[in-house]
């Protein structure tokens, strides 16, 4: 593909990849990079990139949609909704979930969900596969050969009823991930607490949605977090941790690296732009912003910003779990209804990219290179999606060009999800993607969607290194 002739050629931008900027153009055929240099040769097709960013398509690896949670809930997002706004973001690949219930077949889940995302998805795409039921063959055969066909990424909830898997599964699941060449991921916090918290909460009737950030203590995290980093050390099986929202999580994950083990784990812009007190709004507007874990104190947001600087922490997703504010999505179960009775989760997809871009480059906190390896290339590498993430000659063609100068302030309800909100109204940023490319075709230009449902493809996952065991366990005696 590097010597077929170029069809488009994005002129005179500034290229950022993970290691380095530089002025240069690049050249795209057969929906691939195929050149990047200076004054490469004119095209059918070309694009003025002067004065803009030119960046690899993000890679957002924990989406949750057209997903049904645990407590039978459809979110508010179809894939095509979903996809068209992570593209209006910047986003060109998502990872999502096909979500096993106890009962079903994991064979039959992840075959009626490649459906979906067959019809829908504007975008590129992979699934991570939430296992809630290993009875049966789900274990033995489905996931095997699913893992085989490229879903390698096993995600696991350590809390919740009907989707929570028993310490016992759990190191189960482990054991065929390591034999097949998986990671598992997990929500990791503990169900006891949470239990013993809400039902506390509930019987002194504190039942507002400022409630929900005491349902879920920090030490709920750090217990989870602590016991899945010592199950991995005790099977040499490979884990991501998602969503840390503290800063005692995030030195538990430095400590495990540094101990040798193999431990990717990643945070969200909501646990770095927003803290706890955005749940307490009058009657039930703090609905809004309800998510598990919840937000946290200033005092954690530093130290998860450390926790990016330094690599401890790998990767920022949106975790979008987008519910609308009405019966159909948060207010299910009635519009007074208790904290524990309103879905968690917000809209992400579409904010993420900007809310790091402004807080990255634009203020210059850590800058380019760090916005791309967090945003884009470290998910891709740690998921197994070797030709997306980056800007060189032979990956996919996924670029947005961001032009740094464009200042917005988000609105209450100005994103192109079905959620109906957008949870950071008011935060303004500096630096927009105003092209987004996907396999070399734009998709969004200027404000306008160009692509169409169903052209995005499902991306089999490759066995990365962050899925293969360093070794033999560390311990079983």
């Amino acid at each position: 593909m590097q010597n077929a002739t170029p069809t488009l050629v994005i002129r005179g931008g500034t290229v950022a990849t993970a290691a380095r900027t530089l002025l240069a153009d690049v050249a795209i055929a057969g929906g691939q990079i195929v050149a990047i240099g200076p004054d490469l040769p004119a095209a059918t097709s070309e694009i003025d990139a002067t004065g803009r960013y030119v960046l690899p398509g993000g890679v957002d690896s924990h989406c949750h949609i057209e997903q049904v949670s645990g407590a039978g809930l459809m979110n508010a997002d179809t894939w095509e909704s979903a996809t068209r706004s992570a593209a209006f973001g910047g986003t060109t690949t998502v990872v999502s979930f096909a979500a096993q219930h106890p009962g079903k077949r994991i064979r039959d889940v992840v075959t009626d969900y490649a459906g979906l995302a067959a019809r829908g998805a504007l975008v590129d795409h992979a699934f991570h596969i939430i296992v809630a039921d290993i009875s049966g063959e789900n274990l033995s055969h489905d996931i095997p050969h699913l893992i085989g066909q490229g879903h390698r990424s096993l995600k696991i909830f350590t809390t919740y009823d009907k989707v929570r898997l028993e310490d016992h599964a759990i190191l189960d699941v482990h054991a065929t991930a390591r034999q097949h060449g998986a990671l598992v991921c997990f929500h990791a916090e503990n169900d006891g607490l949470i239990r013993h918290m809400t039902a506390r909460l509930l019987a002194e009737g504190k039942t507002a949605p400022m409630h929900h950030a005491a349902s879920h203590p920090r030490l709920a995290e750090i217990e989870a977090l602590e016991r899945m980093c010592r199950f991995s050390g005790f099977t040499g099986q490979p884990i991501m941790l998602f969503h840390i929202s503290t800063r005692e999580g995030a030195e538990i994950v430095r400590r495990a690296r540094a101990a040798g083990l193999k431990v990717s784990a990643e945070t969200c812009p909501h646990y770095l732009f927003m803290t706890q007190d955005i749940l307490d709004k009058p009657e039930m507007a703090g609905a809004a912003f309800m998510c598990s874990p919840p937000q946290r104190s200033p005092d954690d947001q530093a130290a998860l910003w450390q926790a990016l600087a330094t690599g401890d922490l790998q990767i920022v997703s949106s975790d979008h779990a987008p519910y609308r504010m009405d019966q159909s999505g948060k207010f299910a179960n009635g519009a007074e209804a208790p904290f524990n009775r309103i879905a968690n989760g917000m809209p992400g997809l579409e904010t993420r990219l900007p809310l790091m871009f402004n807080a990255m480059v634009s203020e210059g906190r850590i800058g380019i290179e760090a916005f791309v390896r967090l945003t884009a290339t470290a998910p891709a590498e740690i998921f197994g999606l070797t030709a997306k993430g980056r800007i060189e000659v032979g990956a996919d063609a996924d670029i947005a060009i961001w032009n740094p100068a464009t200042r917005r302030t988000f609105g209450a309800n100005d994103l192109h999800d079905n959620a109906g909100y957008n949870p950071f109204e008011g935060f303004s940023v500096t630096g927009w993607p105003e092209t987004v490319l996907s396999r070399g075709d734009v998709i969004v230009d200027n404000g306008a969607v160009l692509g169409e449902p169903g052209r995005g493809r499902h991306v089999p996952m490759a066995c990365s290194d962050a899925m293969r065991p360093s070794g033999p366990a560390v311990s079983r005696t």
